[in-house]
């Protein structure tokens, strides 16, 4: 029911930007203001993509869902409005563009968060890109829909149509029977939930390497996306009914390549599919250079297409992988930040170039940019996401004399053991290796320390910033977690094992 409730809201808001790019080759010929479109529309989810993630892990994601469907009609109730009034100018359609941008923001992380609440973590990845494939069906329907709707009956009942579609999502979001979030003692606020996010994101090596992979890729790939509008009506001499076609190819190509995914996933790994994306893309780029026939642009806007869903959903998936489900919505926040930061940044950039060189030249200098990095960043090896994640729960409870306030804090944890010389080396290897999982679940500060009289025994130390956040790091520790501490149980020789001490600041 979500599913299909997605299919047609993104339907609609497609034929919303159909006529949104469109309206502003109609008020201004300049390629500046025309990505410009392009860049308010990404540029929200840059900026608020980390609080809106924080969000999506603290309050009831269903009704925060509807909430944000209200904002997003709203948008476009306001520009069906100025449109039938014939009032709309760039200024507006900028204007009104960077709060659907708002929303957009505020959704994505959350939307893409109750995909792991609706299938069993078994069928994530076919998941994630079943969900991806809704998003290309969408885009092969809306775009050609909204071209023609544009183009026969004007920009007021475009909007109007992407208006009726919010009703659609919202009632499946009121139909859907989530069960209620559980709120005890250890909810995070707000302030303490960003802080969490940004440090699991600081310490996440693996994080670290999805958000370079991505941004590379749509740094240069937002070139395509950013002057397309300019590219169908300057170099290929299109209407605004061929706009919405080449959109819909996209679309289309998107849904064959994800068709072909499971294919090609046998054949290739996630590094080869990004690596394939980026060709393909570039490609392209680069035969839209020659101006060819309308038809040959269709076609090479179908393989746009696939190689743009094989890029989105092997980085998304990718990405859903490796976050614990606690962080999930600020780690997928991060991502998309990323994500429509380099898009914002490379549509501007390309709009400026394009300004400069030509549309041909910032084609070219794209296509060219995108190859080269595509093969220089390859050898940075996506995350095989496959660790269990799940919360292994086997941190017994700290002793206390009495009851800690939950916001009491520093809080300092030492941890000792006792290891044979010959055992040090790959004991502190592993150990460095715990330091990860200590910073991602809610460390500040950590560190190694040795004894000066009994060089046996060795103490790990870390800081949290209070004793709920300490209490919170017990539920967050992950069976892969719980595997890495096993081994370095193995190199302690101590008759017990080893001793934890608590210590709270004064």
């Amino acid at each position: 029911m979500l599913w299909v409730a997605t299919v047609l809201g993104n339907i609609g808001s497609f034929m919303r930007d159909v006529a949104s790019a469109w309206l502003v080759t109609d008020l201004s010929a300049s390629p500046t203001a025309v990505a410009l479109i392009q860049t308010a529309a990404t540029l929200p989810i840059f900026l608020l993509a980390i609080p809106a993630g924080v969000l999506s892990d603290i309050l009831d994601r269903r009704r925060f869902l509807i909430g944000v469907q209200i904002l997003l009609a709203g948008v476009s109730g306001t520009l069906l409005t100025l449109s039938a009034m014939g009032l709309q100018s760039v200024e507006s359609l900028i204007a009104l563009t960077f709060i659907g941008g708002i929303g957009a923001a505020l959704m994505g992380p959350t939307w893409q968060s109750i995909v792991p609440e609706l299938v069993p973590r078994a069928d994530l990845k076919n998941a994630v890109a079943l969900n991806s494939l809704g998003i290309n069906i969408a885009r092969a329907i809306g775009p050609a829909a909204g071209g023609l709707v544009l183009a026969s009956l004007g920009a007021a009942t475009t909007y109007g149509v992407d208006l009726l579609s919010y009703a659609f999502v919202i009632t499946a979001l009121l139909l859907w029977k989530r069960p209620p979030a559980t709120q005890n003692a250890l909810s995070e606020d707000f302030l303490s939930a960003f802080r969490a996010g940004l440090r699991y994101t600081r310490a996440s090596k693996e994080l670290h390497v999805v958000l370079v992979r991505a941004a590379v890729f749509f740094l240069f790939a937002s070139a395509v996306w950013a002057l397309l509008p300019l590219v169908a009506r300057q170099m290929l001499g299109g209407s605004a009914s061929f706009y919405g076609v080449l959109l819909g190819a996209v679309g289309a190509g998107a849904i064959g390549g994800a068709l072909l995914l499971p294919r090609l996933r046998t054949r290739l790994d996630t590094d080869g599919l990004v690596l394939l994306a980026a060709i393909l893309t570039a490609s392209v780029m680069a035969a839209l250079l020659l101006a060819p026939p309308q038809w040959a642009a269709v076609l090479l806007l179908l393989v746009l297409g696939a190689g743009w869903i094989i890029a989105l959903t092997t980085l998304n998936g990718v990405a859903q992988a490796i976050l614990p489900n606690w962080v999930r919505g600020r780690g997928l926040a991060i991502y998309l930040m990323v994500f429509n930061g380099a898009m914002a940044a490379g549509s501007l950039g390309w709009g400026l170039v394009a300004q400069a060189l030509g549309l041909q030249g910032a084609l070219l200098i794209s296509a060219v940019g995108l190859t080269v990095m595509a093969f220089v960043f390859h050898r940075l090896r996506l995350p095989k996401g496959e660790a269990d994640l799940q919360p292994s729960q086997h941190w017994p409870e700290p002793l206390v004399a009495e009851p800690v306030a939950h916001d009491r804090g520093p809080v300092l944890i030492q941890i000792e053991y006792r290891v044979r010389s010959q055992d040090r080396p790959p004991f502190i290897d592993a150990l460095k290796r715990l330091s990860a999982e200590r910073r991602r679940d809610g460390a500040y500060a950590w560190g190694i320390v040795e004894h000066t009289k009994e060089p046996e025994l060795l103490m790990e130390w870390f800081q949290v910033e209070s004793w709920a956040e300490h209490l919170r790091q017990h539920h967050r520790v992950s069976q892969s977690d719980a595997d890495l501490q096993g081994e370095l149980l193995k190199f302690h020789i101590g008759p017990d094992k080893p001793v934890v001490h608590h210590y709270l600041s004064l």
